[in-house]
């Protein structure tokens, strides 16, 4: 019997000792576990053990190193079943960037407390039994980009507090009870709305004149199945082309507008607004209210025609010249400045029509990040999975349930192709674990070439940094590159390259080069031209590829070990074949294979000659030590010099798959002639990037 005291201050001392051993971030989130009803969740939180010293291994919970310590940065309990409410702790978490409870059971307010942790960005809990009011001190929270409260049971109000939420990207509140009128103020401070979608309530009044000032805005404007009524206001028209809009099952009346993005919607843009008519509709609209106001001023009162003096008329008249004379100078002065600062970038294609290279066929030539102002690269935070592109997002534990391929390993990492959850392919570029100590300056390089935005570059869309990982998300382009098309695997040329799809291709890198010279943010150089580097689409449109990455490399290295956040979810390549690596000094002009000297513009113009030379003549001017055939030639410049110096016949150069298409000889010479202009041995006589691009664009039909 004296024992019993002791063991119950043992078993108070283990309890505690184990609670105790536990981080701050474990013991908040156990506080969700002891939430959620025990009979539901048992499964999500089987792994949750509190005498842990960290919570990072716990299912659902990501973590990332901050300031030398682990910190819980995500958590994604989507779709688990769960039961209960959500507790006010997870406020308590100050590095949360993450709250993913989708899909579950929770139920009750969203607790005030939770909008402590100031570092969230996303906050996901669509499709629970959440209700309350719209949490106006939601936008207390500085960072935040993406809420989806849809299909719960919120009512109220939309409040205007929500145009302090700046940053938002994408604003999900379908299928509530929320009432009242659509706030108007709001919308102009949100510049940064990608996705706005408030179907499915019960909201009344007119459409705010104000969304239509939403510039960001993309997919689709969804007002439909609500009690919205009166005109579509025409400043709808000045969105983005690419939006779609729903404003289905309302109340709204009048003609559609005609103008601008209106042009671009169909009839279920507007189906069951009974009082509606035009065109979409194919509903002709009534007269009945033209002419109410008789523009000659017949309905002005009696008397109200007396005339002016002669004086006034002249004095009137005079003033009327002037200002007219002003504002036409004014005019004339504010477009010859516009032109003459266009100009540089304009030019015609074979067909006369004026293209200007900057507009990267309907990209901005300069799109500020979206994680930092126009003007300056600062990126806040201090690493973790980080979205470059506002359309582009995923969770961090997607990336780590993929599928994953090993596509390469070069001196630029390895590259994976990875398969998200919903389907969509990526690639993942893993980059050596150096730089610690520089994350700042790898965010804005990284963030400098997620601004290029052109169809003939591949898009980088995110990245992650933590101690051990550094990882490049991008755009997968899923029919190889331009080397593998040309020479096949056993490096034979192949036939399969019309001269049309190799005339598409060099048009396409040279827009792309062009753009990155003249219009990209850092005016950027390549510094590795070579078909390997260029992708290509099902269609055979060009994609160059790996431009800014050696200054990456250059902070992290390049040599990633097995470890790190990926660990096994993407295989680790310990050793690659040296023929895969090959020597790419024969595409690199003269003054580029000296190592000390600054990378210029005008080496990309000397491989973009190699380039095109390969594509005319289909030999490679890569030599391989195990390997000679006929379709290698080790100096290609000088060999194509030499058959033009010495007329040797043009069926001697050219590739011989294309010897069948005679009425092409003309469009072949010409681009022989570019590439030749391209390849001079000194860097001065060679041409800017942007006369290439005019020069190519005029060949061909």
């Amino acid at each position: 019997m004296t024992l019993s005291p002791l063991l119950s201050l043992l078993f108070y001392f283990h309890f505690f000792r184990s609670v105790l051993s536990l981080s701050s971030d474990g013991l908040a989130l156990l506080s969700l576990k002891s939430s959620v009803d025990q009979n539901a969740g048992t499964a999500a939180f089987a792994d949750w053990d509190d005498g842990d010293s960290t919570p990072c291994r716990w299912s659902g919970i990501s973590c990332a190193n901050i300031s030398d310590e682990p910190h819980v940065v995500g958590i994604a309990l989507a779709g688990k079943s769960l039961r209960g409410y959500i507790p006010s702790e997870l406020g308590s978490l100050r590095y949360l960037r993450r709250l993913n409870l989708h899909d579950n059971a929770f139920y009750g307010f969203i607790p005030v407390n939770l909008f402590n942790a100031t570092a969230l960005h996303s906050l996901f809990l669509h499709r629970n039994n959440l209700s309350g009011p719209f949490p106006s001190s939601l936008c207390t929270i500085p960072r935040l980009e993406n809420l989806d409260i849809s299909g719960n049971s919120f009512s109220g109000e939309i409040p205007q507090q929500l145009n302090n939420c700046k940053n938002l990207q994408r604003l999900i509140l379908a299928r509530n009870n929320f009432s009242g009128d659509i706030p108007t103020s709001v919308w102009p401070e949100l510049q940064n709305l990608v996705e706005l979608d408030l179907s499915a309530n019960d909201l009344e009044g007119s459409i705010p004149e104000e969304i239509g000032e939403l510039k960001s805005l993309a997919g689709t404007l969804n007002l439909s199945f609500n009690h919205l009524s009166g005109k579509i206001p025409k400043s709808l028209g000045k969105l983005p082309s690419t939006v779609s809009f729903d404003l289905s099952n309302n109340n709204l009346t009048g003609q559609i507008p005609e103008t601008g993005s209106f042009s671009n919607q169909g009839p279920t843009a507007f189906l069951n607004n009974p009082s509606l008519c035009g065109i979409p509709l194919r509903k002709p609209c009534s007269n009945s209210n033209s002419g109410s106001v008789n523009s000659t001023g017949s309905n002005r009162e009696p008397g109200s025609n007396k005339g002016l003096s002669p004086g006034l008329i002249i004095i009137i008249s005079v003033g009327d010249a002037v200002g007219v004379a002003l504002v036409g100078l004014v005019i004339v002065y504010i477009y010859w400045k516009k032109k003459d600062y266009h100009n540089s970038n304009i030019y015609n294609d074979e067909k006369g029509k004026s293209i200007n290279m900057c507009d990267g066929n309907g990209f901005p030539c300069m799109n500020g990040g979206f994680l930092m102002s126009e003007d300056d690269d600062e990126v806040e935070g201090d690493g973790g999975l980080v979205s470059i592109d506002k359309g582009f997002s995923f969770e961090l534990d997607e990336l780590l349930r993929a599928s994953a391929y090993v596509l390469g390993k070069s001196g630029l990492g390895i590259v994976y192709k990875v398969v998200l959850g919903n389907g969509m392919p990526v690639a993942v570029r893993r980059l050596g674990e150096g730089g610690d100590e520089r994350y700042k300056e790898f965010a804005a390089e990284v963030m400098a070439i997620g601004k290029v935005k052109h169809p003939n570059i591949v898009r980088l869309r995110a990245f992650y940094w933590a101690h051990d990982e550094k990882l490049l998300i991008s755009d997968f382009i899923n029919n190889g590159n331009l080397a593998n098309a040309l020479r096949g695997r056993n490096a034979q040329p192949s036939s399969n390259l019309s001269w049309s799809t190799r005339l598409r291709i060099a048009k396409g890198i040279a827009r792309g080069l062009a753009y990155l010279h003249e219009c990209s943010p850092r005016k950027f150089v390549h510094g590795d031209i070579k078909p390997t580097n260029i992708l290509l689409d099902n269609d055979f449109q060009p994609y160059i590829s790996d431009f800014g990455l050696n200054r990456l490399i250059s902070i992290t290295g390049n040599n990633p070990s097995a470890g790190g956040l990926m660990g096994g979810a993407l295989p680790y390549m310990k050793s690659y074949s040296s023929q895969k690596e090959r020597s790419s000094n024969n595409y690199k002009a003269p003054e580029a294979r000296v190592t000390c000297c600054k990378p210029t513009q005008k080496w990309d113009v000397y491989s973009l000659g190699v380039v095109l030379l390969e594509l005319l003549t289909g030999k490679s001017p890569e030599s391989s030590p195990t390997t000679s055939t006929s379709m290698e030639v080790p100096d290609l410049v000088r060999w194509v010099r030499k058959g033009f110096d010495q007329n040797s016949p043009l069926s001697e150069m050219v590739d011989a798959s294309l010897l069948q298409e005679v009425r092409v000889k003309k469009e072949v010479l010409a681009v022989f002639h570019v590439a030749l202009a391209c390849t001079e041995g000194d860097p001065e006589v060679r041409p800017r990037m942007k006369i290439v691009s005019e020069n190519v664009e005029k060949i061909g039909n």
